[in-house]
């Protein structure tokens, strides 16, 4: 009997060190993971946008997409659209847009030339570009989404985003509700 109760004691008492031992382990494993996060995510948001960019530059449509609708997602303040500029971002969705064979491509790039419009440093050098001829010049989408898309950018660049029309989201709706009615 005395032996089954050591034996007990001993088993409880490998369990808990056990316990102890793995709670240490995974406790060790998320400081690791930590420190290699903190050393590594400061630059995924800058090699995530030069990759948005190059994106632009392939041939295939559906990376080109991509590419598009990832800087439209990152064009979210002015500091974050003027960094897309240096890198060459509203150059590369102007020549994206000109280039467009589809629908889906063209309305990538107008999404993503319209993210940048908000901020008027970005207007500016997205006139530079030659976003107002390219805009005017690309044909009529089915899709109402584009559309809108580009009479809110046409309207701003023309305009020189002095905002004679009032703001461009009343625009925008204002167009959308005369081409859904």
């Amino acid at each position: 009997m005395h032996a089954l109760c050591r034996y007990l004691d001993e088993r409880a008492m490998e369990q808990e060190a056990e316990r102890k031992i793995g709670w240490m382990l995974k406790l060790l494993f998320a400081g690791t993971a930590t420190v290699v996060a903190s050393q590594f995510f400061p630059y995924l948001g800058e090699n995530l946008l030069q990759q948005s960019v190059s994106l632009l530059q392939v041939k295939d449509p559906l990376f080109k997409r991509m590419g598009a609708s990832r800087l439209a997602r990152f064009a979210v303040d002015d500091e974050r659209r003027m960094k897309i500029m240096e890198m060459g971002g509203a150059q590369e969705l102007v020549n994206m847009l000109e280039a467009a064979k589809d629908d889906s491509t063209r309305k990538e790039a107008l999404k993503a030339l319209a993210a940048l419009s908000l901020s008027d440093e970005a207007v500016g050098a997205l006139h530079n570009a030659g976003a107002i001829s390219v805009i005017s010049s690309t044909p009529a989408s089915v899709d109402a989404e584009a559309e809108i898309y580009k009479y809110t950018l046409s309207a701003e660049k023309k305009l020189g985003g002095w905002g004679l029309f009032g703001s461009k989201y009343e625009d925008a709706a204002d167009f959308f509700d005369d081409r859904c009615n």
